[in-house]
């Protein structure tokens, strides 16, 4: 505490912190009570690997699906409208080892072409789908 010798009845300069230290070790304490304690494990059902599948020994080539800043599809680096785009995913539906389709989406480009593509994905039952950085873009 600061405690001062000379009455001069004027206003103390030194802040008294006591109050405030009680105050924080009292928050504390409701804090490490209240918390809840982590005792309950989370059940997680993950994949089991099969041992008898064999992975593909020759995959085929990702397909590189570019989405330029305007929202135009390039399929393999050829322009492809809407309809071209789902016209192709319709065929990779139909092979039997589908290959990824990496999706390299400017910068700048409207999530809504993103989502375009991704639902005309789903539509299709493709699940290869991956993102690649779009770094020149």
């Amino acid at each position: 505490m600061a405690f001062s010798t000379k009455s001069t009845g004027g206003p103390m300069a030194d802040i008294n912190i006591t109050p405030l230290i009680d105050v924080m070790l009292v928050l504390l304490i409701i804090f490490m009570v209240t918390a809840p304690i982590p005792l309950l494990k989370i059940k997680i059902d993950l994949p089991q690997p099969n041992p008898n599948q064999i992975p593909p020994t020759n995959p085929p080539e990702p397909i590189n699906l570019k989405i330029d800043q305007s929202g135009a599809f390039y399929w393999n680096d050829t322009p492809v409208d809407e309809l071209g785009l789902k016209a192709q995913l319709a065929v990779v539906a139909q092979q039997t080892n589908q290959p990824e389709i990496q999706i390299k989406a400017a910068n700048t480009v409207a999530y809504q072409y993103v989502a375009t593509v991704l639902a005309d994905a789903k539509q299709y039952n493709l699940t290869k789908i991956g993102f690649t950085d779009s770094d020149s873009q």
